[in-house]
């Protein structure tokens, strides 16, 4: 299944990088503390956040005030191809100017019920 995605870099109360993935009509999001990894091995906990509509990845701008309040620029865009999608796990590959290659979202229970880690795969060897 073909389908797109944005990382923001978002300049909040803490500098973080918000990946979304546009799946079942919306851009699934999950807030990532320090910069989406490049190569394989590195691993970041990954937020679960609520759900954004799909234009909403074409925003760069000022976030006045309340949750999320600060700059939000885009840091990096592409296309999405998933090889998996589980309940547990999701692991696609990404086309973008700065992620590219094979991707894992894993469920990581022991950071709470919302706790992601995301990845990039060795590429397998086929």
């Amino acid at each position: 299944m073909r389908s797109f995605f944005v990382v923001h870099e978002h300049h909040a109360r803490r500098l973080h990088y918000d990946l979304r993935i546009a799946m079942e009509g919306v851009l699934k999001s999950w807030a990532i503390p320090k910069e989406p990894p490049s190569e394989p091995g590195v691993r970041r906990l990954a937020i679960q956040t609520e759900d954004h509509e799909l234009e909403y990845a074409d925003f760069e701008g000022v976030i006045e005030e309340g949750y999320g309040a600060g700059e939000v620029r885009i840091w990096d865009r592409g296309e999405c191809e998933f090889e998996s999608v589980r309940e547990e796990k999701l692991v696609f590959h990404l086309r973008g100017g700065r992620l590219k290659g094979r991707y894992v979202l894993l469920r990581f229970p022991k950071g709470g019920e919302r706790a992601w880690l995301f990845f990039r795969a060795r590429e397998e060897r086929g």
